[in-house]
């Protein structure tokens, strides 16, 4: 294991060659501590939601209004963890340049290889994972999520089917979930 500082780190889990602010789609699954079934139940194929499981669905349904980049594919509240597709499409929207006030513009800014920090996917999973733990501590849910999430970028449309065959079948097939416990 690598170390920083003089101390153990985990290497990141995300793809290194890839800008996570870039155009694509992403699969993302994101799971809650110790497994804790903290957002309902799967009762006859069918999720039913507890009042924390419906903040997930609402934060989630909410993402676009506060990334306008953003559109959402198909999605699941399971019990411990959720599935999801994020398509951040930045096509004509306009990016912002850095001028002075009556001098010369600034020379461009070396780009992080992360992208800009708050327009990737690291960036909504986080607004995300913020609005459901908002809403768990405002009523006072004992709730907590896993420090970090899973992600695939999706390359291809026949990826894209089967992922979100996948994400709908998710609850049917919950018995043979790895996440199931």
């Amino acid at each position: 294991m690598e170390k920083f500082q003089n101390k153990y780190r985990i290497p990141s889990a995300r793809w290194a060659a890839w800008d996570y602010s870039s155009n694509a789609a992403y699969f993302v699954t994101i799971c809650v501590a110790n497994r804790a079934h903290d957002f309902g139940r799967v009762v006859d194929g069918k999720m039913n939601l507890s009042p924390l499981g419906q903040s997930a669905q609402d934060c989630w349904d909410e993402i676009p209004a506060h990334f306008p980049f953003v559109e959402l594919g198909e999605f699941v509240v399971m019990p411990n963890h959720t599935h999801g597709v994020v398509v951040i499409n930045k096509t004509g929207i306009a990016v912002a340049t850095v001028e002075t006030q009556d001098f010369a513009s600034l020379p461009p800014q070396p780009r992080n290889r992360f992208g800009p920090q708050s327009q990737n996917l690291a960036s909504i999973v986080r607004g995300y994972k913020i609005g459901v733990t908002k809403f768990a501590r405002q009523n006072n849910i004992p709730f907590a999520w896993q420090a970090r999430y899973h992600d695939h970028v999706i390359r291809n449309a026949a990826e894209q089917e089967r992922i979100s065959k996948y994400i709908l079948t998710n609850p049917q097939n919950w018995k043979d979930d790895t996440f199931y416990k």
